[in-house]
């Protein structure tokens, strides 16, 4: 039983200035004269933009600017500093050549440029990286201070030119603690300059935390794709499917709330929170029952341990899925090269329409062949609300029909987000 105890009263500390503000270093060896000098020219570039206000750099204040970006208002600041790279940072799902890792802990000089996220946090984070990359010629790689992360030269190259926003997990980072007890403690980074909580699971383990990353992935893309304010007394998230298709509906508490429902001792807990993890946080709680809903029962995820199977289903929202197939049709060409070496295996996720209705399951295809502009594909699993197709059915389709892929070559596994890989 999930119960909560008595505890002291916890404060929840003021936002830090790289939570209250998106922080990026564009990571260099470029001049910062050369960085400086027409700096305004250069950022007028980027399509859409234009400055309205602007101030140049000043030995006590930072450059700043306000911008209209696609019809909307930014103010930005910006400023040249010394640059050490913060290993740690390091760790994520972007991958480093040698000569990168090299040039970064070689690197001497950083641009910064911090900026207040509008609502769309997606377009935001876009921005910024579009800003950076005009500014600084030669790009080592980008820090995201924010996130806590560091992100490859070429990917950021990829995606400034791109006309697709970046993922939405492309934002924040999620961490894992680990102590002598195999507990994990999972918390995000990232999330507060979008307006919203970091969020957190306490109490997982190595054998559950792969599902629990997965877990709070989606949420806090959900709370990203959230048009209206998340109240957690109030509201729930219908995030997933566990294996025995019972639902995963989720919340949020904040952590000075949150301490109370778990042992003083635990990963995470108060004496974690002495220097960090201590301003806008929140643990994440499921509803196991539509009456646990009704009357505020929380429950701790950890409870579903057991239940995950070995093919949970989170959910992506109509915007999230919107956004993804743009990007794989963008990036289709890499797929018909690829599809060219043999050793590769390629999968490709296909929109497939339900009859009688508006909707569609995205289902995954392996592909066979191309053959001019279409390609033919084989379908890898049994669908859920399509009844005229089968597993192992093989189907001739265009880009037209592409939401999704993955390129399974010998090297690594390359999606359309991170095609960086193979320029």
């Amino acid at each position: 039983m999930f119960q909560r105890v008595d505890d002291e009263n916890l404060v929840e500390q003021p936002l830090g200035y790289w939570e209250r503000n998106s922080y990026m270093l564009a990571i260099t060896d470029d001049d910062f004269d050369d960085i400086l000098n027409n700096f305004f020219d250069r950022i007028s570039e980027i399509e859409g933009l234009k400055i309205k206000e602007k101030q140049e750099l000043s030995e006590s204040e930072p450059g700043q600017a306000t911008i209209e970006y696609e019809g909307e208002e930014y103010y930005i600041g910006f400023y040249p500093s010394e640059f050490s790279l913060p290993e740690v940072y390091l760790h994520g799902n972007y991958f480093f050549s040698n000569e990168e890792l090299h040039n970064l802990r070689n690197a001497k000089r950083a641009f910064t440029i911090f900026m207040k996220f509008n609502k769309d946090s997606q377009k935001s984070y876009h921005l910024q990286l579009k800003l950076l990359y005009k500014s600084v010629k030669n790009i080592i790689g980008v820090m995201d201070e924010s996130a806590e992360k560091i992100v490859p030269a070429k990917w950021v190259k990829m995606a400034a030119e791109s006309k697709v926003a970046p993922d939405a997990n492309d934002i924040f980072t999620v961490q894992a603690i680990y102590d002598e007890k195999d507990e994990v403690w999972l918390h995000t980074h990232g999330l507060c300059r979008c307006g919203i909580t970091e969020l957190e699971i306490l109490e997982s383990d190595k054998k559950n935390y792969n599902n629990h990353y997965n877990l709070i992935s989606t949420f806090a893309s959900y709370l990203l794709d959230k048009k209206t304010d998340f109240n957690p007394i109030e509201d729930s998230a219908y995030v997933g499917i566990l294996s025995n298709r019972h639902p995963i509906v989720v919340t949020y508490l904040s952590w000075t709330k949150a301490l109370s429902y778990y042992d003083k001792d635990v990963l995470g807990g108060k004496k974690d929170r002495e220097e960090g993890h201590n301003s806008k946080t929140s643990v994440i709680f499921l509803y196991k029952s539509e009456e646990d809903e009704k009357n505020r029962k929380l429950g701790n995820v950890t409870d579903y341990n057991d239940l995950w199977g070995d093919n949970p289903i989170f959910f992506i929202s109509n915007e999230e899925t919107a956004r993804m197939k743009e990007m794989a049709m963008e990036r289709f060409d890499y797929v018909k090269k690829q599809a060219q070496i043999k050793e590769n295996k390629i999968i490709i996720k296909i929109a497939l329409q339900i009859k009688d209705t508006d909707e569609y399951e995205h289902i995954w295809f392996e592909l066979v062949e191309f053959n001019g502009d279409r390609f033919k594909a084989k379908l890898l699993q049994k669908p859920y609300n399509v009844d005229d197709i089968a597993e192992g059915d093989e189907r001739w389709f265009t880009v037209n029909d592409v939401t999704d892929w993955t390129i399974y070559a010998p090297e690594f596994t390359v999606r359309p987000s991170t095609v960086y890989l193979l320029s």
